[in-house]
């Protein structure tokens, strides 16, 4: 008689190429994970992966074998999800992971037309990705896609930086790239990061090079940053929903080559296993259809990780 969790097993080192793999996204030991794919195969009579030195690939038999199977059980988790929502009196709660200025443009407005109770966590990148992976939230918004074995991603929006310099920064007219590189690597810089990060994809991206640039202050928030450059202090890269944020009549920075500018998506993650939870999945619909004026529930819902 087949065990039902033999199926769930091995839809997960079909998913993820891996028992060792498969076994972290299922909390479980990676010899137990292959005794539960041994019986299956026993069960079924013949292989289901071929195994190489770097990964477990599927035979045929496994290929059809998962087509049949993962809509069934990704239902059934669904229908199980639902069942525990509605038992569960705390899932009303959404734990949001997310940068303040992320917070600002994409979920505040969403706030006064939901029922659901909110908990955000502040931070960036690497701080709301740790509290996914612990768990005490159940979305973060980022600009970056971290890699880990079940944790999924789905678009949100496209945010695009530009060059910010303070108000009466004289700039010259430049018809070459070379030339625009140049008077910028003279500039005074303000950076997010000591690596430069949205910067140096700046250089990469239309100067094909590394930028030669010693930032003079370094100022790990953006809201800050835009108050600096308007004190004059140097100018930095920033995204445009930043200054779309500021409602000044006269603005105290002024934009820099403004056709030149880099974009970055905006992405959703969260947990594999909550992917079918309704109220998750609900609000995940509704940020998306606020920031993008499209539903994305289809998406999401039939986003998997092959």
């Amino acid at each position: 008689m087949v065990d039902f969790e033999w199926y769930r097993s091995f839809i997960a080192i079909f998913k993820h190429n891996s028992v060792s793999e498969a076994a972290k996204t299922r909390i479980m030991t990676q010899p137990a994970m292959s005794q539960h794919l041994a019986c299956l195969e026993s069960e079924v009579g013949e292989p289901l992966f071929t195994r190489t030195s770097r990964k477990m690939v599927p035979t045929e038999r496994g290929k059809q074998l998962y087509s049949h199977l993962a809509p069934l059980i990704e239902s059934l988790e669904e229908k199980t999800m639902g069942l525990k929502l509605h038992l569960s009196p705390t899932m009303n709660t959404i734990k949001i992971g997310a940068a303040p200025e992320l917070f600002t443009e994409t979920i505040l407005p969403l706030l006064s037309g939901t029922e659901l109770n909110t908990t955000t966590y502040f931070g960036y990148a690497d701080q709301t990705f740790e509290l996914l992976k612990e768990e005490r939230v159940d979305i973060i918004l980022t600009n970056q896609q971290l890699l880990m074995p079940g944790i999924e991603y789905v678009r949100l929006m496209e945010e695009s930086f530009v060059i910010v310099a303070p108000m009466d920064t004289v700039v010259p007219e430049f018809p070459l790239l070379k030339d625009r590189e140049r008077w910028l690597s003279e500039q005074r810089w303000i950076s997010f990061g000591l690596d430069l990060p949205i910067i140096r994809r700046y250089w990469k991206e239309f100067f094909k090079s590394g930028p030669l640039i010693n930032p003079a202050h370094v100022i790990p928030c953006w809201d800050l940053i835009l108050k600096a450059i308007e004190e004059g202090a140097g100018m930095s890269m920033l995204p445009t929903h930043i200054l779309k944020q500021q409602i000044v009549t006269q603005p105290k920075y002024k934009m820099v080559f403004e056709d030149m500018m880099v974009h970055n998506e905006i992405l959703i993650g969260f947990k594999s296993k909550h992917k079918h939870t309704l109220v998750i999945n609900e609000f995940i619909k509704n940020v998306c259809e606020q920031n993008e004026g499209e539903p994305r529930s289809s998406l999401f819902m039939g986003l998997n990780s092959d």
